[in-house]
């Protein structure tokens, strides 16, 4: 009875993100104006919203199924099959313990502190209650290291530990607020 209403919920978020974003073609039919003149690094392959809920959706599915233990160590396998282009799989204790992380695997066992443990802390808070979206910066290895806007999703697992992945939207212009992660790790 549960499983209904999270469905629901997770349409409904997905419904608003596509509103929000708004139509991708000018009222002219002419190619969409980008926001800065210059380039803005390699081209990668968008990644949807929906892409990024299933891969999340998957990874829970893959932990419930195999138990803790041997999903972490899938997890934090940098070259295992929760690793898909941009997306990977990072998780997290609600302690603020890194859980997995492919990417910068010297995090894992860790107390997360600072920006990374307010953003551990805040996408935790999301996600307590089953699922949530969580924006932040983060350094896109992919783009020379450049800070870029990431649009996190996370799920819970149980109850002392969550899991999420994330996907670039785009360059920051301004500076990074007090929640932007720090190059090692979110």
């Amino acid at each position: 009875m549960k499983k209904i209403p999270m469905f629901i919920l997770h349409i409904f978020i997905i419904a608003l993100l596509v509103i929000a974003a708004g139509c991708t073609e000018s009222a002219s039919g002419s190619a969409p104006s980008t926001p800065m003149d210059t380039p803005a690094g390699p081209v990668m392959p968008s990644v949807s919203n929906e892409t990024l809920v299933s891969f999340v959706d998957s990874a829970v599915a893959y932990a419930k199924v195999q138990g803790t233990e041997r999903a972490l160590s899938e997890f934090n396998n940098r070259n295992g099959s929760f690793i898909q282009g941009e997306l990977y799989i990072f998780a997290y204790g609600y302690n603020g313990t890194t859980l997995a992380h492919p990417i910068n695997p010297e995090a894992v066992g860790k107390l997360r502190e600072g920006a990374n443990g307010i953003f551990v802390e805040e996408m935790g808070a999301e996600v307590r209650n089953g699922s949530g979206f969580y924006r932040y910066v983060y350094i896109n290895p992919r783009d020379n290291n450049t800070l870029e806007s990431k649009l996190g999703y996370g799920m819970q697992v149980a109850d002392d530990w969550w899991l999420g992945s994330g996907v670039y939207t785009g360059p920051v212009n301004a500076p990074a607020t007090a929640t932007a992660a720090s190059p090692k790790t979110p």
